[in-house]
């Protein structure tokens, strides 16, 4: 049986071997070595229960010092394992994300082992930027976003620089990373 240590180990090894170690976000190394990503797993089993996390979460985050917590990775095992099911998720999660209560401060980030952009292939290389070992929502702060922008104006070719990295690396080079879907 997996557990929730198994779960998060799982996704930091994936953060720090893909996101990190193939430079995915040029923002996540500092998060990362200042220990300020906080790692959730989610009991859910409906996105009705994974909407509650998601919201307790979100004021976690609001309540939380962004100097010891900067960003939160909430991994959801047990619910929309579905790709198309978690995708549906997203405008909710989004829409939660937009409440009056956050004031426009965070953003959601969304990752999954099965992740696929529109008019993709199921394995094109491309979804791999977003394929994480668990279905996972990324809240982001929205002041930690502009800070990084204006440190890396060229945000816009994080994307296209990502396209290149992996298409270099290849479906094989992603393999040898240990990184891909995590076992039940």
């Amino acid at each position: 049986m997996t557990t929730d240590t198994d779960i998060v180990a799982a996704t930091q090894a994936w953060v720090e071997k893909a996101v990190i170690g193939l430079n995915l976000c040029p923002f996540a190394k500092a998060v990362h070595v200042k220990r300020q990503i906080r790692y959730v797993v989610s009991a859910a089993t409906t996105p009705e229960a994974l909407l509650e996390d998601l919201l307790n979460e979100l004021r976690a985050l609001q309540d939380a010092d962004p100097e010891q917590i900067d960003t939160s990775l909430l991994i959801h095992p047990q619910v929309l394992t579905d790709f198309l099911d978690y995708n549906d998720f997203l405008d909710i999660a989004d829409a939660a994300a937009a409440e009056p209560e956050f004031d426009d401060a965070f953003q959601i980030a969304s990752f999954h082992p099965d992740y696929q952009f529109a008019d993709t292939a199921p394995d094109d290389i491309e979804n791999y930027t977003n394929r994480s070992p668990y279905p996972t929502l990324h809240i982001l702060r929205e002041a930690s976003i502009d800070r990084a922008v204006e440190a890396f104006p060229e945000a816009e070719q994080i994307y296209e620089k990502n396209m290149t990295t992996l298409n270099e690396l290849g479906l094989a080079g992603w393999e040898k990373l240990g990184v891909g879907k995590a076992e039940s």
